[in-house]
């Protein structure tokens, strides 16, 4: 009789822990659940968007194509913590990489969860889990700051500068000159003295013609 109880109670104790797990699993997939978070572990390097072969996302307004809204919204998120309290990792991201998708680039992950957390916390109508975290070389704010230190140089070389910008995937800045001047190792060599060993990426443009009462052609870009 003992033992016929006990087996009974077993078999109740297991149920009632099924019922447990099977509850919390259904709670955590509710609709007021946060949305994951990316996993963690190893990260690819901040990828290079190929702008011509980039495929629009396939939100339009008025027939002119747009981001994809979950990713744009995200996006805007994800730049206003970027800009602010995590300033000190955020790199670069890419709204739409893949459409529906945010490629956030930063120079440690554990601190970009941290940002995506945060990025929730401020909207929680985003989707964290439409991020992609990757490692970035540099700052946003680093590389502005080596823009900052190139364009405030008086010693300018022989050959004409044209404009500085952080490259796409947080990995140095690059600059536009002449042919010749995109040829010559010792305007690289120059330009990365000044940025205290940034990598410096000379490239063939032409001069920009700023607008009246607008920024100078080599202003830089003083936000992401």
């Amino acid at each position: 009789m003992i033992m016929r109880r006990t087996a009974v109670t077993l078999a109740g104790l297991a149920f009632f822990t099924a019922a447990l797990v099977g509850g919390c699993g259904t709670a955590a997939s509710g609709p007021g659940a946060p949305a994951p978070l990316p996993p963690s572990g190893p990260a690819a390097a901040c990828p290079v968007l190929d702008r011509a072969a980039h495929t629009a996302p396939p939100a339009t307004v008025g027939g002119t194509p747009v981001n994809t809204p979950e990713a744009a919204r995200l996006s805007q998120a994800v730049g206003a913590q970027g800009r602010g309290a995590f300033a000190d990792v955020y790199g670069a991201q890419i709204t739409d990489h893949p459409a529906g998708r945010v490629a956030l680039c930063v120079t440690d992950l554990g601190r970009g969860r941290l940002l995506l957390e945060a990025a929730r916390k401020a909207d929680p109508a985003v989707d964290p889990g439409r991020a992609d975290l990757y490692l970035s070389r540099y700052t946003r704010r680093a590389l502005n700051e080596g823009v900052a230190r190139l364009t405030a140089d008086q010693g300018r070389p022989l050959f004409p500068l044209y404009s500085f910008s952080p490259a796409p995937d947080a990995s140095g800045i690059v600059v536009t000159s002449t042919a010749e001047g995109s040829a010559s190792k010792d305007l690289k060599a120059r330009l990365e003295q000044l940025t205290g060993g940034i990598p410096v990426t000379v490239e063939r443009g032409d001069p920009l013609t700023p607008a009246v009462g607008g920024p100078s052609a080599d202003a830089g870009d003083p936000a992401p």
